[in-house]
């Protein structure tokens, strides 16, 4: 065999997201040789100028880190694969999806056929199930469920963006919070002072005046901006484990519209296993106890927070070995 033996070949697994970007680089077997994480990468980001700058600074950072985690001189490994879930890629065969293979192939200097891009829904998914296996339901920023069949092909419920869906999501819980919160100051200006969510919210936002809401909701780059009004959900977690009880209220509410999306999956595909991933999922029981709730009790229901970075890294490896064994020269006695 030509090309790395199979124990040196390395992959880097990316789990891309708005606020935050996950790496990994490992081996076949699944062995992690380092881990870290570098700021927000999202498809989005190429949809302003801004976003591009950001993008490129984000992958020269990731490059860095990447070349540091091989280690110096002669002796260093080499990296032979890439396998990236990123957040907003609904078509990783698209123009967007090319885009970012092809900076992704230029900035850690890989061959354009050992890089593949995917959603970070895809990645989270074959982090947990084989083909035709389960349902997952993935609450990060946004919301969506999705079922990856027999044939590769990925079904999906939600994932609609901000404007029409992502119900359960972080974005979601945080304009929901906020949405509260001012319809109560329309009536009762004040009345802030006397909610504990609405303090822990406007902590995060500098100050109660409605210019420092407008320009967090509104201001600034759209994609960075998703990203933050995302983390905001963070404070709704800190009122609920305080026993705020709208904060309670609105992320057991998160749960059940959670489990609306599994049931949309199980209606069209029948009912399989079903996983609810996601960083939202942390902020508090309630979205658990929400979820479970609706979904009938026939539905098997884990929770897990899946290391898709690891699990894309190794699939980046067993695929570089793939590709070595099929280029290899045959050699007759």
């Amino acid at each position: 065999m030509t090309g790395p033996e199979t124990h040196s070949v390395v992959g880097l697994g990316l789990d891309a997201g708005g606020t935050q970007t996950r790496w990994c680089l490992a081996l076949a077997d699944g062995t992690c040789i380092a881990r870290g994480a570098v700021g927000g990468l999202t498809a989005l980001l190429l949809e302003s100028n801004a976003g591009r700058v950001t993008l490129a600074q984000t992958l020269q950072t990731l490059a860095a880190e990447v070349r540091a985690a091989l280690g110096p001189g002669p002796g260093a490994r080499r990296l032979h694969g890439l396998e990236a879930g990123i957040t907003g890629l609904g078509e990783p065969d698209g123009p967007v999806g090319r885009q970012l293979r092809d900076l992704l192939t230029q900035h850690l200097g890989l061959p354009p056929d050992s890089v593949r891009c995917d959603s970070d829904i895809a990645a989270a998914w074959h982090a947990l199930f084989q083909p035709g296996e389960g349902h997952l339901v993935y609450a990060g920023t946004g919301a969506i469920a999705a079922h990856i069949d027999g044939h590769g092909v990925l079904h999906r419920a939600g994932g609609r963006g901000p404007l029409i869906g992502d119900e359960g999501g972080g974005l979601w819980i945080a304009r929901e919070a906020l949405a509260l919160v001012w319809r109560r100051e329309d009536a009762a200006p004040g009345a802030w002072q006397q909610s504990l969510l609405a303090r822990r919210l406007f902590e995060r936002l500098g100050g109660a005046d409605w210019s420092l809401s407008r320009q967090f909701l509104y201001g600034g780059d759209a994609a960075a901006r998703r990203g933050s009004l995302g983390q905001l959900a963070l404070a709704v977690g800190e009122a609920a484990h305080a026993g705020d009880a709208d904060a309670l209220t609105l992320l057991h509410r998160a749960g059940t519209e959670l489990a609306r999306l599994a049931l949309a999956l199980c209606s069209r595909l029948g009912p399989r296993p079903i996983s609810a991933a996601g960083r939202v999922l942390q902020l508090h029981p309630a979205i658990a106890t929400g979820l479970r709730s609706a979904l009938p009790l026939h539905l098997s229901l884990t929770l897990a927070q899946p290391d898709t970075a690891l699990s894309a890294a190794r699939r980046a490896a067993v695929s570089a070995t793939l590709r070595s064994t099929r280029s290899a020269p045959l050699h007759h006695p």
